[in-house]
């Protein structure tokens, strides 16, 4: 039976992070907070760093033999995200330094994109965050200090999408209520005017913009074990990815010389195949309608091997806004965990950004091949992300917990595990055999880039990896094109550690599934997954614990 005092501690804590971070709360499903924008000052980050001192110290003052498994492990994942907190805020101290973060345009997107109340009552939410928007970013700017290049370079083309955003879309939004609510033209004007101010006070820190992109050993390493939640260090995280990077490539080449019907398979001869493989390539006027189908084909597939419950929820395919393009094709935004309002789950999927060269189109629809889109509509939808998070939204904790901090390695492990899973089942036969085999090839293709993104995320940030090794893996090892490849490694600059989410977790998605298939062997598929998919977004550390499974080897 749950603790009443550990419940009402877990319902404090979400409270209290959800009036830090009203932009957090926006998405999770509080709306009390709509009209706010948080407060970047050192000051409210002291705070809050006060509040999550608290928050730890209650927690380890709880009795453990009160606590049955289920809250046990909610204790242990709220102290782990309060310690991940901490460390952001009093050793990142990532918004000193990173201008990326201050940026009101999702703050926005959230209320204007999701139709969790009638239009004019988000509308007042905006006109409260438009307003808020000139202290904000002068707040920002006191708190910035040394920056480093690239991420000034990010955050000014991303304030261009917020300026379009604030400028097209909210008043397009305004002209859609007919009347009804703000008029908001003079909360538009003064809030991009905020923004360009902004813009031009980071061009003029370009020049001095010399801080290193990279976390360090030391840093990079608590980060790792908090975003993880296992005892994985970079060292020994990177043998093994380098092990398995190896293992991949030989099935990679086992499988091309099944298809050409080659006993001598080289690079050369993968590289050729793959580039075959990428003359099957959309365009920005059929790539909406080709993942639309691949959905249709891949939920067919699920339903016909009786692989889990299908819960079917609604999903909205929708053209990705101009302010997160030009990074992935495609990425998945569900209802969130505080959310009463009935909404779809978002499977949005890219066109190329319209100002980019032929070139970079041609380039980034070769990577995104059609073959490429089945495998990326299985990670992002079905039985990926969009499927594994309509069972997560079922899950009913006696507290919030899991569903506001659900463990995004175990989110992205099981959408890689979802890949392979698939393609090993011969998702596509009933096409050809070729069509499979060229699903297959993508899978792993994509699995060697879940590796190579890890191998780039620790080297980076505890060695010395540059542009050119970084280039070299994943274009000659990766078998990436160029421009994909570039804009990861820019990615792998911006960000630390959540590259690494994707192999851990598959790696502890896969070795669970491999064993509760051991400890459970009369189960069907469906019963397997679904019992994994049955306890919200854990750690699998955790999850193991849950199915009374022992701690992995």
């Amino acid at each position: 039976m749950t603790f009443a005092p550990f419940t009402k501690l877990a319902d404090d804590a979400v409270a209290s992070l959800c009036a830090h971070y009203p932009e957090q709360a926006t998405y999770l499903g509080d709306h009390s907070h709509d009209d706010q924008l948080s407060d970047p000052s050192a000051a409210a980050g002291q705070r809050r760093s006060a509040e999550l001192r608290s928050l730890i110290a209650r927690l380890d003052e709880l009795p453990a033999e009160r606590l049955d498994t289920a809250d046990a492990v909610d204790r242990d994942i709220l102290r782990t995200a309060a310690e991940g907190e901490l460390l952001e805020l009093n050793e990142l101290d990532e918004a000193s330094w990173n201008p990326m973060l201050h940026n009101p345009g999702q703050a926005l997107y959230g209320l204007l994109s999701r139709d969790f109340a009638p239009l004019p009552e988000r509308l007042s939410g905006v006109a409260g965050r438009l307003r808020a928007i000139p202290d904000y970013l002068q707040a920002a700017r006191s708190r910035l200090g040394e920056m480093s290049r690239v991420h000034v370079e990010t955050a000014v083309g991303q304030l261009e999408g917020t300026l379009a955003l604030i400028e097209g879309e909210v008043p397009a939004a305004v002209a859609k209520a007919g009347g009804v609510g703000p008029d908001l033209s003079q909360e538009v004007s003064r809030a991009a005017a905020a923004v360009r101010e902004h813009q031009d006070w980071l061009r003029g820190e370009l020049p001095g913009a010399r801080r290193p992109a990279r976390l360090g050993p030391d840093l990079f390493a608590d980060k790792l074990a908090l975003t993880l939640a296992t005892p994985w260090q970079p060292t020994t995280l990177l043998e093994q990815a380098y092990r398995d990077l190896e293992r991949v490539e030989r099935e990679l080449a086992e499988l091309v010389g099944q298809s050409t019907k080659s006993a001598d398979v080289d690079r050369a001869v993968i590289a050729a195949e793959f580039d075959r493989l990428a003359a099957d390539a959309p365009t920005s006027d059929t790539i909406l309608q080709l993942c639309r189908d691949a959905l249709t084909e891949t939920t067919e597939f699920v339903r016909e091997h009786d692989l889990l419950t299908l819960h079917e929820d609604p999903v909205d395919i929708i053209e990705m806004p101009e302010i997160d393009r030009g990074v992935a094709v495609a990425y998945c935004v569900a209802v969130g965990a505080l959310e009463t309002a009935p909404l779809a789950t978002q499977f949005a999927v890219s066109p190329t950004p319209t100002d980019w060269p032929a070139e970079r189109v041609r380039s980034f629809y070769r990577e995104y091949n059609i073959h490429m889109l089945h495998n990326l509509t299985i990670h992002e939808a079905m039985p990926g992300h969009v499927e594994q998070l309509s069972h997560n939204h079922r899950y009913q904790g006696a507290n919030p917990v899991r569903g506001v901090f659900g463990s995004g390695s175990f989110i992205e492990g099981w959408a890689v595990y979802a890949e392979e899973l698939m393609a090993g089942l011969g998702y596509r036969r009933k096409i050809s055999a070729e069509a499979a085999a060229a699903v297959r090839m993508q899978q792993l293709k994509m699995q060697v880039r879940s590796i190579l993104n890890t191998i780039m995320d620790v080297s980076f940030h505890t060695g010395e990896l540059d542009q050119r090794e970084a280039m070299e893996l994943m274009t000659v090892r990766g078998y990436q094109e160029e421009g994909e490849a570039t804009g990861k490694w820019r990615r792998v600059q911006l960000s630390s550690t959540q590259l690494s989410t994707y192999y851990v977790g598959y790696l502890e998605v896969r070795g669970l599934a491999t064993d509760l298939r051991q400890a459970r062997p009369a189960w069907s598929d469906r019963q397997l997954h679904d019992s994994m998919l049955s306890y919200g977004s854990p750690p699998v550390r955790y999850l193991r614990q849950l199915l009374e499974l022992p701690p992995a080897a």
